[in-house]
């Protein structure tokens, strides 16, 4: 099981089709190219992403000290100027009858059925910057590796577990993630699982309160007409497998054997972003600002976010493809947002390896602003012939950042049991963040320090080279492109901080 991929189409270049029916002048280049060729194929009402000019001014937040000052400015920031600015244009599309959702972390206004007209009156419009699709995407690639039946029995601690050194910072160094939350953003997760109820942070232990610790993004079909999630679910739910896995990689103990995960001690919280496997672009962005600041089940992410019960760390396993348009630097903006507000970003590389170059879906090509996870195999050392390599396609950066384990992976899965076969970076990227969790568990004064953070966990990482040469970086050295700086390596990142 690997990667899931979303579609967040933004590019501005004119499509010849379209420029007769609306002139340059009107704001034809605002419109994304895949957008126009549906507009050209007469495909009806359409969901859109209106993206505003007017941009919140986030440089504050670099002189606050605590991620809760920060994540507080970020947020108050990113809410007033979208509410502000969005004003004048929500008022001209409940007079145009249209469905329409706001959302704050990029000053942005979906629109669920716009004409024709409607997107071209849109993007004449002064306030508006550019205009995306909103479609769909099949989102997980299957990467199976000896899959059977689940398995019940406690078998101890896991050895990708172990092989990461987390079982040492338990217990030689006492840390096991106690007071950090993470957040994910997958397919959902079955909260009451053995290894996972005791640390869903909606749970004390008698009753649980999803408030603010869950959210379903995707409030209506996305790619059938029935979700045996359901829709809007008011409490956390998993329709295929794939976020249970991911977060028992995170925190996953059942206390009766079934040691999967690396940070035992920490809480989750998370919110489904995909239906039966297919996301699109608001559902990942809603997500995000899910994360960053928790709502209520029927509050306003701009009004009622609450930046105090954040997520410390954000696990992503998904993309954006480039051949679906996602190719500049679409995320930038929200991944900006988060790493201003303290949040450390976590982002699998991709299954395209073993080709060079090969990293090629954001927001791992946004290199700067997360830590992109490859995968290799705990069993042998060696590096998964599917785990992306680097350089970059987007910036040309060295990459993945690190490395972890992400091949025949055991973990918790819906109805209570385990699957052992599940390979991919998906797999990988959740190793990484129990063990920033550990980190943050440690030292609580990295809170808020993402810079910091990414730092550590990527010079503590075992150096290891490769004999593939990609781009123009010699596998012989540390960083290449396809260990990056090395294996995960818990106990010394976590040792040597204390």
């Amino acid at each position: 099981m690997g990667f899931a991929q979303s579609l967040f189409v933004i590019a501005v270049t004119a499509y010849s089709g379209l420029a007769m029916a609306l002139p340059p002048e009107r704001g034809a280049d605002k419109i994304a190219p895949r957008l126009r060729k549906l507009m050209r194929e007469d495909q009806g009402r359409l969901p859109i992403l209106v993206v505003l000019k007017d941009k919140a001014d986030l440089s504050g937040a670099k002189g606050l000290r605590s991620k809760g000052d920060k994540a507080s400015f970020v947020y108050q920031s990113l809410a007033h100027t979208a509410a502000r600015s969005q004003e004048s244009l929500l008022e001209y599309l409940g007079s145009q009858k249209a469905t329409f959702d706001s959302y704050y972390i990029i000053n942005m206004i979906a629109v669920r059925n716009a004409s024709d007209a409607l997107i071209a009156e849109l993007a004449a419009r002064e306030d508006v910057e550019r205009i995306l699709g909103n479609h769909e995407f099949h989102g997980l690639t299957n990467l199976a590796d000896d899959l059977g039946a689940d398995h019940l029995e406690g078998r101890g601690v896991e050895a990708n577990i172990t092989a990461t050194g987390a079982p040492k910072v338990w217990t030689e160094l006492g840390v096991t993630g106690a007071n950090v939350v993470i957040g994910g953003q997958d397919t959902g997760v079955q909260w009451n699982h053995p290894a996972l109820i005791t640390k869903y942070r909606g749970w004390n232990g008698t009753v649980a309160s999803h408030d603010y610790n869950w959210y379903d993004a995707v409030r209506g079909p996305i790619a059938n007409a029935s979700n045996k999630c359901g829709f809007a679910s008011l409490e956390p739910c998993d329709d295929n497998a794939h976020g249970s896995h991911t977060i028992g990689t995170v925190v996953g103990d059942d206390g009766a054997g079934n040691q999967v995960g690396m940070a035992p001690g920490a809480q989750w919280i998370a919110c489904r972003n995909m239906d039966a496997g297919i996301g699109e672009a608001s559902t990942y962005i809603r997500c995000f600002e899910f994360l960053m600041a928790p709502f209520p089940r029927n509050g306003s992410n701009m009004k009622d976010g609450r930046p105090d019960l954040g997520a410390d760390v954000i696990n992503n396993s998904w993309g954006c493809p480039s051949e679906e348009g996602c190719s500049g630097s679409e995320m930038r903006e929200i991944l900006a947002a988060l790493k201003a507000a303290g949040v450390v970003v976590v982002v699998s590389a991709g299954n395209s390896g073993p080709s060079c170059g090969s990293i090629a879906d954001q927001p791992a090509t946004v290199s700067d602003l997360t830590l992109s996870v490859g995968a290799y195999d705990h069993r042998s050392g060696a590096i998964a012939g599917f785990s992306s390599r680097g350089p970059s396609l987007l910036d040309q950066a060295v990459g993945p950042d690190l490395v972890a384990p992400g091949v025949g992976i055991r973990s918790s899965v819906p109805g209570g049991g385990y699957q052992g076969g599940y390979s991919g970076t998906s797999m990988a990227g959740p190793h990484v963040v129990g063990a920033v969790a550990l980190l943050l568990s440690a030292r609580p004064d990295l809170r808020g320090n993402p810079d910091a953070v990414m730092e550590l966990v990527k010079q503590r990482s075992v150096p290891t080279t490769s004999s593939q040469n990609c781009g123009a970086i010699p596998g012989r050295q540390v960083p290449n492109n396809t260990f990056g700086y090395g294996l995960l390596d818990t106990y010394q990142m976590v040792k040597t901080v204390l």
